[in-house]
């Protein structure tokens, strides 16, 4: 962890030291994010040096993470299976052509030729991977997370690569392909992972992992719990959108989008492009301009959407709805009044799309262009009509939406919506 200086508060402020190994900030319960020494990074790397396109893994960032590959020591930690260096595709669509945009999907759950590929079809592969490598490289063996499906699936996966223990705590209205495959894990390796079904949304197993699991000697890695690590696998997401690709290519020239458009659960996406960008920007490599960034969320559940709309700092959170779009209903994060900074400096917003909607696009986008989307995926591409009367693109923009699994892991809730399956 060569570059790592140490951890800061994004609200109070409050420093620790880079080996501290913490949760939430004691002094305000707020969460807590490495900060890397960009300077030392420049002066021993050079701006971009660091960087190693010709890796198709998140791991192509070296010294820009908190474990970098080319570190001997960081290297005996680095769990990795390919994840990571997703292509952002070109995606054809009238309404992007009215509108004069160029419009891109960051596909995480489909593997693409010479591309990596995230191993459960999952953005999640990016945190997890960060996760489980900087806990081994602090000793941990026992790992403990409340999900609403994906995290659990990722969890679980790099947890037997790296041979610890963890508990996944799910509800039991967790979509069947992913609590399939998480009950079978736990049952072909029961001294490996445990699988704790509990009542209600991530709200109620967060609290399970609180009461039962911490006490028993699990590290919580719950979103944003940890000292930053799922944030730093995450900002992996901006980076590869900035990342010199076709014809910047060959002058090494970093360029981040005009608009991030982005399914917002929890957010640590959101906060983790952030910093990449800002870390980006201390190298030289990009100046002070930002994506704007649009959180999309379910109009079920909307603690973002409604803060923004009020003008508040932080949010108010109130009991989650029921949605097709599961990694949307996160009623209450600690990091939500981070999102809301991000979105509001960068000229972005948040706003609200219906299941109705989710489907329409689903079932739209499957006939026409034979593309499968996940229902939160699919709620950015929803997301476009509102934000083209809000005049949040303009003609030129560079515009990526995030299609942030694999529409296989919604089956059977979108099945018909796919014409029967895929």
């Amino acid at each position: 962890m060569r570059y790592v200086s140490h951890l800061n508060c994004t609200t109070c402020g409050t420093n620790y030291p880079a080996d501290h190994l913490m949760g939430l900030c004691p002094v305000d319960g707020r969460r807590v994010q490495i900060v890397l020494d960009c300077e030392r990074l420049e002066k021993e790397r050079g701006r971009d040096g660091w960087w190693h396109p010709d890796r198709n893994d998140l791991w192509r960032f070296g010294g820009l993470l908190p474990l970098d590959f080319t570190d001997a020591e960081d290297r005996r930690h680095i769990v990795t299976l390919g994840e990571g260096s997703t292509p952002c595709v070109p995606y054809a669509y009238p309404l992007a052509e009215r509108l004069g945009c160029s419009l891109e999907v960051k596909d995480e759950g489909k593997p693409y030729t010479g591309y990596g590929a995230n191993p459960t079809l999952s953005f999640k592969d990016r945190g997890m991977a960060m996760t489980v490598s900087i806990a081994k490289a602090f000793g941990l063996t026992r790992l403990a997370i409340p999900t609403q499906g994906n995290a659990g699936d990722s969890l679980a996966e790099y947890a037997l690569a790296a041979g610890i223990q963890v508990a996944v705590v799910m509800s039991p209205d967790t979509d069947l392909p992913i609590l399939g495959r998480v009950a079978a894990l736990a049952r072909l390796h029961p001294e490996q992972i445990t699988l704790d079904l509990v009542d209600g949304t991530i709200i109620e197993c967060a609290q399970r992992v609180r009461e039962h699991y911490v006490p028993r000697g699990y590290f919580s890695v719950a979103t944003f719990q940890e000292p930053g690590w799922r944030a730093e696998g995450k900002k992996t997401l901006g980076l590869e959108m900035a990342e010199p690709a076709g014809d910047r290519l060959a002058s090494r020239r970093w360029s981040v989008p005009d608009v991030i458009v982005y399914p917002t659960g929890g957010g640590t996406g959101v906060v983790g492009m952030a910093k990449a960008f800002d870390e980006l920007e201390s190298l030289g490599l990009i100046g002070p301009s930002r994506p704007r960034m649009v959180s999309v969320q379910s109009a079920a559940t909307t603690p973002l959407v409604r803060a923004f709309e009020a003008g508040e700092p932080d949010i108010t959170p109130l009991p989650p709805g029921k949605t097709i779009a599961t990694g949307l209903n996160v009623a209450r994060n600690v990091g939500h009044g981070d999102v809301l900074r991000i979105i509001r400096d960068s000229g972005g917003c948040a706003l609200a799309v219906t299941d109705e909607m989710i489907l329409e696009t689903i079932r739209t986008e499957w006939r026409d262009r034979r593309f499968a989307w996940s229902p939160e995926g699919a709620a950015t591409l929803a997301a476009l009509p509102e934000l083209a009367d809000r005049r949040m693109i303009k003609p030129g923009d560079r515009v990526v939406l995030v299609n942030t699994a694999s529409a296989e892991k919604s089956m059977p809730t979108i099945r018909d919506a796919l014409g029967g399956g895929i």
